[in-house]
């Protein structure tokens, strides 16, 4: 049975490193605001939700760093490498507490908002750092523009959507493997 749950886990980390990879091309559709839709957070938090903290971690960590190497966006350095820790903390952030919190859709939205705003405070704190090895500067603005500002309507969506998702394939008992 363990077996079983393992290769159900691997399969759907392996769909939601897929869709970080195929859904920047579709947003990517929409200049004004493609980028800021964030395409990738939302199969890293799902896989998070879904497949638990490992798995979330591993492919939130992955997914900019494949895209960067296969295909050249986002750069390298900083900004795949950053997204890199950044993505890799929201997937196990939103594993970790949703599988430490009772099941309720309050604790949902709790274990995304919270793994939202943990993997931005990651991000800020590994831009600080590259960008200070590089030479460079990283301004609260900056963080404040990059985390927040420029990522609205990404972050309504997440809000929006992913509890959604949670809560219609928590019904059907597709959750519970990660639970």
């Amino acid at each position: 049975m363990k077996t079983k749950m393992r290769l159900q886990k691997l399969t759907a980390a392996a769909f939601f490193l897929a869709l970080a990879y195929v859904l920047p091309f579709f947003t990517g559709q929409i200049p004004q605001i493609g980028s800021m839709l964030c395409p990738m957070h939302i199969p890293v938090l799902l896989c998070g939700f879904f497949c638990g903290w490992q798995w979330g971690l591993l492919v939130g960590f992955i997914a900019p760093l494949f895209r960067s190497v296969t295909l050249g966006m986002p750069p390298l350095f900083p900004t795949a490498l950053c997204m890199a820790f950044e993505l890799a903390a929201y997937g196990a952030l939103s594993g970790l507490l949703y599988k430490a919190l009772p099941k309720s859709k309050l604790n949902i939205y709790v274990s995304l908002l919270a793994a939202m705003a943990g993997g931005r405070i990651v991000w800020g704190i590994a831009m600080l750092f590259f960008m200070g090895i590089s030479g460079g500067t990283f301004t609260y603005a900056a963080f404040i523009a990059g985390a927040f500002t420029n990522a609205v309507p990404g972050i309504i969506v997440q809000i929006v959507l992913i509890p959604i998702l949670v809560m219609a394939l928590d019904k059907k008992s597709l959750v519970t493997a990660a639970a």
